[in-house]
């Protein structure tokens, strides 16, 4: 059965857990972000505290499903940004400015190689660093995120019309 709590609970475990997956590949497997990688990070962060605050009003019920709805469309929003992004990838749209990548320069002494790193512009945001399936990183947050925003609206209307005890 569907409840104020449980909706709060999925929300906050589908945003924390796709911020997980996404460190884990960055500082578990190397995976750099791209900068649109980066932005795409930033509503699940949104959702954690939209999340935490349809748990905390879930006694006072709809004020609990306002919270809910705006994490829908938070994750709405990060499917529209992984959208963007798989469309850089497969040449269909201009990346950002941030999405220049590396400028190839080389050092020619330690000093200097020390300062490539350090300043180091993130991977080009039209390059896939992993896929599977044909399917890149950003290809698997647009399901994911798609995914979640909606089952967060249909489960947030189906609270809002369910009968009050």
């Amino acid at each position: 059965m569907l409840t104020f709590r449980l909706l709060a609970a999925a929300i906050l475990a589908a945003a924390i857990g796709a911020l997980g997956v996404a460190f884990v590949a960055q500082y578990g497997f190397g995976i750099e972000p791209c900068s649109l990688c980066t932005y795409q990070r930033y509503p699940y962060g949104v959702a954690i505290l939209l999340g935490l605050a349809a748990g905390a009003a879930a006694p006072r019920g709809r004020l609990s499903l306002v919270f809910s709805g705006l994490a829908g469309l938070v994750f709405l929003g990060d499917a529209g940004i992984a959208a963007y992004h798989v469309g850089v990838e497969r040449g269909v749209f201009e990346g950002l400015a941030a999405c220049g990548g590396a400028a190839g320069a080389t050092p020619d002494s330690i000093d200097a190689l020390r300062e490539l790193l350090r300043d180091a512009p993130p991977p080009a945001c039209d390059e896939v660093p992993w896929s599977l399936f044909g399917i890149s990183i950003a290809g698997f947050n647009l399901i994911y995120a798609g995914a979640m925003a909606v089952f967060t609206l249909v489960a947030t209307a189906r609270l809002w019309k369910a009968p009050r005890p």
